[in-house]
């Protein structure tokens, strides 16, 4: 076992402060790494405060994480000492299931293993993710970083923000001669614009902020909507191929399935706190409209959006912070006051 040091919340209501806790001894597919960055994901925060009542205290959240490898078992063949690699939103799964035979380990149908709140697979222990000095992790959970050192931190939430994106896009084929559709402008919606352009379509954002235009112009969109205006939605009326749909608050999905094509499809991303009121059927059989859902990705398709955001130059548009800023991120977080991802200087932890 070796001693960690990071910032856990022990409680829904107590801040994230110092926590030391141990971490187990590589074992032969093991890799352990010094975390370097971690990104700072609406999931933290509502795991910290126990939002989706499963949080198991003391917890320590983060799953966008970039490190340096320190150490492997005696078998793991893919990494060496001195290697740059990510963790992402899981560590492990039950790896005997038909999805994770598939490489779907995000839809383990025992339950995979998240890098944060667990439970660990065969124990049922808490996991303990990146707010942390270090961690090991299986290796077949490891994802290889091939972006330049100077962005490592702007990687981070690829992780998450990035492949919770890249999945459905890749999942629904889009490329050049699509017309998507991206609703929303954060975290995740910033990243779905640029991987989307990079793929290839012609990307048109949707955002109740008009002041919004310019950044979604600047990271590849070719079209801004607001959508509040009922002119400027009519506009587009079934002329979508695709629309991805990052936005977490309930919201009136007939307005966008109204902008889908024949055989288009709307993809949800965002989980509310409550329910998105009801489509009407109507919305869905006129024209054979899908309506789905996606989460995160695989392992094996993590390392593709990996490997095609570096060469398309993609990272997250990032500000870097301390540990200790941690709550005021969330603060911050909550109020869309951030572009758009925080991340924190995990060189920070040992002043904090």
């Amino acid at each position: 076992m070796t001693q960690a040091n990071g910032y856990a919340a022990t409680s829904p209501s107590a801040r994230l402060a110092p926590f030391s806790f141990d971490r187990r001894t590589p074992g032969q597919l093991d890799v352990a790494l010094d975390v370097l960055y971690c990104g700072v994901c609406h999931s933290d925060l509502h795991t910290a405060r126990n939002e989706w009542q499963n949080t198991v205290y003391p917890s320590v959240p983060g799953h966008e994480i970039v490190g340096r490898v320190t150490a492997v078992g005696d078998l793991v063949s893919k990494f060496k000492v001195g290697d740059l690699v990510g963790v992402g939103c899981m560590v492990d799964s039950c790896q005997h299931c038909a999805p994770c035979a598939d490489g779907l380990e995000q839809y383990c149908e025992n339950g995979f293993t998240g890098t944060y709140n667990g439970p660990e697979q065969g124990t049922g222990a808490n996991t303990y993710g990146g707010y942390s000095s270090h961690m090991v992790v299986r290796e077949s959970f490891v994802l290889g970083i091939s972006h330049a050192e100077a962005d490592l931190a702007a990687v981070a939430p690829l992780l998450c923000a990035g492949i919770t994106t890249y999945s459905p896009l890749r999942q629904w084929k889009v490329g050049p001669g699509h017309k998507v559709g991206i609703v929303g402008l954060g975290g995740l919606g910033h990243m779905g614009v640029k991987i989307a352009a990079a793929m290839g379509a012609h990307v048109v954002l949707f955002t109740t902020s008009a002041n919004k235009r310019e950044d979604a112009l600047r990271l590849g969109a070719r079209e801004v909507v607001v959508s509040r205006n009922a002119d400027e939605m009519a506009a587009h009326a079934a002329s979508f191929d695709f629309i991805l749909n990052t936005v977490a608050a309930p919201h009136n999905l007939d307005a966008f399935l109204a902008l889908l094509k024949l055989d288009g499809t709307m993809t949800l991303l965002g989980a509310p706190a409550s329910p998105h009121p009801s489509p009407s059927v109507f919305s869905l059989i006129m024209k054979r409209r899908r309506l789905a859902g996606s989460l995160i990705g695989g392992i094996k398709e993590t390392q593709e959006m990996l490997d095609f955001c570096a060469q398309h130059g993609i990272v997250s548009d990032i500000e870097t912070i301390r540990m200790d800023e941690i709550e005021t991120a969330y603060e911050r977080m909550l109020k869309s006051d951030v572009k758009y991802r925080f991340v924190v200087d995990m060189a920070t932890l040992k002043a904090a």
